[in-house]
Order: C-alpha cells, then sequence, then structure tokens
C-alpha cells in the first residue's frame, strides 16, 4: 500500500495518511479521464471507510434511499459523542473532497469524523 507495510496498516490505518496525502497531491488531476476519477474515488472512499470502522469501530449499514437507482445506500455507522448513533455516506465525502481540491486526507477524516459526531467542532471566535 504505498510503500507503508501491510502489518503497520492493519494496526492503524493512519499510518497511510501521509503517504497518501504525498500520492493525491502528486497525481495530475488536470488530466484526470472519468475513469482516473472513478478508480480515485473508489480508492479514497474505501481508506476513509476503514479508518472509520478500524479507529473508531464503526459499521457498515444499509440506509433506505428512494431516489437511487437501489432504493438503498451502504453508509457508516458510528456512536457519536452525544451517545447517539450517526451515519455519513463516504463515497458523499470523498465527492465534497473533490470539489474543494486540492485534496486534503485529513481534511476528508475530519469531515467524515464531525460528521459523525466522533469529534468536537472547536468554534470560532
Amino acid at each position: 500500500m504505498l510503500g507503508v507495510p501491510t502489518d503497520a496498516y492493519m494496526r492503524d490505518p493512519l499510518t497511510l495518511a501521509p503517504t497518501l496525502q504525498n500520492y493525491v497531491s502528486r497525481l495530475p488531476l488536470e488530466q484526470f479521464e472519468q475513469s482516473d476519477w472513478a478508480t480515485l474515488h473508489s480508492d479514497l472512499t474505501s481508506f476513509l471507510a476503514d479508518v472509520l470502522v478500524r479507529r473508531h469501530g464503526a459499521t457498515w449499514q444499509i440506509a433506505n434511499d428512494p431516489d437511487g437507482p437501489l432504493g438503498f445506500r451502504y453508509v457508516i455507522e458510528a456512536q457519536g459523542l452525544d451517545g447517539s448513533p450517526h451515519r455519513v455516506d463516504p463515497a458523499d465525502v470523498v465527492l465534497v473532497e473533490f470539489r474543494e481540491l486540492p485534496i486534503e486526507i485529513i481534511r476528508m477524516l475530519a469531515n467524515a469524523e464531525l460528521t459523525l459526531k466522533l469529534t468536537r467542532k472547536i468554534e470560532e471566535e
């Protein structure tokens, strides 16, 4: 995985974050075709979901989605700091990141954690 030993990743998937950031920062995004974006989207969605599952005990769930082609979608659910379950679609988090170039891996992770209420938002003064 981009030179990160598998055993290190298995202990803590965040060990991949600096290497993954370096990788995406060097990608020629302006030259990407649709298939390149789809592959990158899939890779980042998988990484994001894996971090949420491994570090936060999140689980995959099925959510109703009457507007979707299948009528449902897969989401990640985790218990927030407020004690309630919260859900996020990691694919949507990655799409938001694509609209806020350059891609920032830690920002992507933080957005998912905030949505799941796994961390508190610090209000600006």
